[in-house]
C-alpha cells in the first residue's frame, strides 16, 4: 500500500517548527543582554507610538515602537547591536523620550510593520473632530432625500480610484444618515460583504455593501477620529467623535465589538436638535401632559421613567430638565455617557475604571447643593437608596429604571433593597414609555376596518370606558403608504406613548406592604389614567399611527 506523503502539511510544522525555535532564541538573546522580551503578536500596538519613527527607517533598523505612555516609549528591536538602532534612539531620546527595550523576532515586527499600511492608506486625521467642513457635509445632503440616494451616492464614490475615497465614503455615509434623520448607523461584516444600515424611525434599512478590504480601512479610519486602538480586534471599544455641520456640533458615539467575519461598528448620531422637542411634542396626551408638569414644577421627590433600551426615555427627561432649566435653579446630571450637552446644567459622566460610579457621582452631586438631579440610570441598591434618600432631604430626582411598565418600577426598587416604607413618600410618580412611528401626512390614506382590529378596539374601548374615557368605534381605520417623502415606509417621525402612576395617599400605603406589581396597577387604576396600550389605542383614534406599529411595539392581546 503506498504511504501517502502531505507535502504541504509538512512545510507547514517546519515553518511553525522555525517560528517557535526563533521566538525562544530570541527570549535568550534578551536574557544574555539582559533586556526583556516580547512577542508583538500578542501584545497592544498603539499607532501614535509607531509613527514615531518612520516606515523605512524601523524596517531598515529592524525595530518597531509600539507603546507609548507619555514620554516614556517601549521599542521592540531585533538586535541592540544592528545598524541604525543607536541612531534612532538617540534621535528619540533628543525628542524627550525614554526608550525601553525589548528583544522580538523579525516575524514579529512584520505584524507590527502591517500597521504601517493601514495608516499611511488614511489622511491624517485631527483625533476627537472629523476634518469635514461644513460645506462637504452639506454637498453630499444636499444629494440625499432618500435611502436610495444614499446608495447611489455611496456606489459613486467606491466606484472611483482616488486616494480619498475611503474617507469620502464615510463622510457620504455620515452625511445620509444626517440628513435622513437617522438615529444610528450600523456596520455589519458578513461572510461575503458588510452591509451598511440605517435606523430610521427605530427601523433599520439597508444603504450600502462594502467590500472587506474597504471596510477595514474605514473601519480603520473610524476608530482614529474616535481615539480607539487599531490593532485590537477581540475585544469591545467604546468612543467618540464629532462633526461640525453649520454651526453646531453633531456627535457620533462609537461602538465597536468582534464579530464572526471580522469587528462590528455602531455609529449613533446625537444631534443636538433631536432634544430641541417641547413637552407637547413628546406625544403625552392632554391628561397626562397636565399632570406631568405639575410633577416636575414640585422641589422635592422623585420621577421614574421606565421601559426598555431605545425607548426615548433619556430624550423626555431631557426635555423635562429643559423645561426646568434656569438660572435660578441647580441642576447637576450623572450620565453614562453624556450624550446631549445642556447649556446651564453641570454635567457628569459616570467612569467606572476610575470608581466614579452612578454612586459616587450622585454623592458627590449631593454635596453641590443641587435644586434637581438627573441620574441615568438606577443599576444597583447604593445608588437606588441614595436616590431614595435625596428626593427625601428637599431634592427632586429624576432617572430611569429596565422596567416592562410603570407598575414595575416598584417591585424593582424593592428588589435592589429599598425599604418599601420610604419608596411612598419619596416617589412622586413612575411612567413608561415608547415610541411608534408617525404615518407619514403626504401618503397615508383610510380603509375599513377589519375583523381583528375591530376585536382589538373594541376590547381596549370597553376598559377605556371603564375609567371615563368614551370613544366610538370608526368604520375606518388609518392606513400606511408610500413616498419619497417617507422613503416608501409610509412613515416620518415618531412618537411616545406613556403610561404613568401617580403615588397618592392610597398608594403609599400599598407600596409600604411590598405589592406585586398586579397590586399597584389595581390600586393605580383607580386614577383614571390610560395605560400604555389604551394610551396607543387613543394614538390610533387619532389618526397619528396603525394597528400594524402599534403591535410591534407594544402588547396589544
Amino acid at each position: 500500500m503506498p504511504v501517502h506523503f502531505d507535502e504541504d502539511a509538512q512545510k507547514r510544522r517546519s515553518a511553525e517548527f522555525r517560528l517557535q525555535e526563533a521566538e525562544r532564541f530570541a527570549g535568550l538573546v534578551a536574557h544574555n543582554s539582559g533586556l526583556h522580551y516580547v512577542d508583538l503578536s500578542l501584545v497592544s500596538i498603539n499607532p501614535d507610538a509607531l509613527g514615531l519613527v518612520e516606515e523605512t527607517e524601523a524596517r531598515g533598523a529592524k525595530l518597531a515602537v509600539f507603546r507609548e505612555i507619555g514620554k516614556k516609549i517601549d521599542v521592540a528591536v531585533f538586535s541592540p547591536s544592528f545598524s541604525g538602532v543607536s541612531e534612532i534612539l538617540g534621535k528619540l531620546k533628543a525628542q524627550g523620550y525614554t526608550p525601553n527595550i525589548f528583544v522580538t523576532t523579525e516575524e514579529s515586527l512584520k505584524q507590527a510593520w502591517k500597521f504601517y499600511a493601514d495608516i499611511q492608506k488614511i489622511e491624517q486625521t485631527k483625533v476627537g473632530q472629523i476634518d469635514i467642513s461644513a460645506e462637504s457635509i452639506n454637498k453630499y445632503a444636499s444629494r440625499v432625500k432618500t435611502l436610495e440616494d444614499t446608495k447611489t451616492l455611496v456606489g459613486e464614490i467606491l466606484g472611483n480610484s482616488g486616494s480619498g475615497r475611503i474617507s469620502a465614503a464615510l463622510e457620504a455615509v455620515l452625511a445620509g444618515a444626517i440628513a435622513l434623520d437617522a438615529s444610528d448607523i450600523h456596520l455589519e461584516p458578513e461572510e461575503r460583504t458588510v452591509r451598511v444600515r440605517f435606523r430610521l424611525d427605530g427601523v433599520l434599512y439597508e444603504v450600502a455593501n462594502f467590500e472587506h478590504h474597504t471596510y477595514k480601512l474605514l473601519l480603520a479610519r473610524i476608530k482614529l477620529l474616535s481615539s480607539l486602538k487599531l490593532n485590537i480586534a477581540s475585544t469591545r471599544q467604546d468612543g467618540r467623535f464629532s462633526v461640525q455641520l453649520g454651526k453646531f456640533e453633531v456627535d457620533i458615539r462609537s461602538s465597536i465589538i468582534p464579530g464572526s467575519y471580522g469587528e462590528s461598528a455602531v455609529m449613533r448620531i446625537l444631534n443636538p436638535e433631536s432634544i430641541k422637542v417641547s413637552l407637547e411634542k413628546l406625544g403625552m396626551s392632554k391628561q397626562v401632559l397636565e399632570i406631568m408638569r405639575l410633577q416636575i414644577a414640585k422641589p422635592n421627590g422623585m420621577i421614574l421613567n421606565t421601559g426598555p433600551t431605545g425607548s426615548g426615555k433619556t430624550t423626555t427627561l431631557y426635555t423635562f430638565l429643559q423645561e426646568e432649566n434656569s438660572p435660578e435653579l441647580k441642576i447637576i446630571t450623572i450620565e453614562d455617557p453624556i450624550e446631549y450637552k445642556i447649556e446651564g446644567l453641570v454635567q457628569t459622566q459616570v467612569n467606572t475604571e476610575k470608581g466614579y460610579s452612578f454612586f459616587e457621582g450622585l454623592k458627590s452631586a449631593m454635596r453641590q447643593d443641587p435644586d434637581l438631579i438627573m441620574i441615568g440610570e438606577i443599576r444597583d441598591k447604593e445608588t437606588a437608596n441614595t436616590a431614595i434618600d435625596a428626593a427625601l432631604t428637599g431634592h427632586l430626582v429624576f432617572s430611569t429604571l429596565h422596567t416592562n411598565n410603570a407598575a414595575g418600577a416598584i417591585p424593582r426598587l424593592i428588589d435592589l433593597g429599598v425599604n418599601p416604607k420610604v419608596i411612598g413618600p419619596a416617589l412622586n410618580v413612575a411612567m413608561a414609555q415608547r415610541l411608534v412611528r408617525l404615518l407619514c401626512s403626504k401618503c397615508k390614506s383610510e380603509s375599513p376596518i377589519t375583523g381583528e382590529e375591530k376585536a382589538i378596539l373594541k376590547k381596549h374601548l370597553s376598559t377605556l370606558a371603564e375609567i371615563g374615557i368614551l370613544r366610538d368605534l370608526p368604520a375606518k381605520l388609518p392606513r400606511s403608504g408610500a413616498c419619497p417623502a417617507c422613503n416608501n415606509t409610509g412613515y416620518k417621525g415618531r412618537i411616545g406613548i406613556f403610561e404613568i402612576i401617580l403615588v397618592d395617599k392610597n398608594l403609599e400605603e400599598i407600596i409600604a406592604t411590598s405589592p406585586s406589581e398586579n397590586d399597584v396597577w389595581k390600586a393605580a387604576r383607580k386614577q383614571n389614567v390610560p395605560n400604555m396600550a389604551e394610551d396607543a389605542i387613543l394614538k390610533v383614534l387619532e389618526n397619528l399611527t396603525t394597528i400594524e406599529e402599534l403591535k410591534r411595539v407594544v402588547d396589544l392581546s
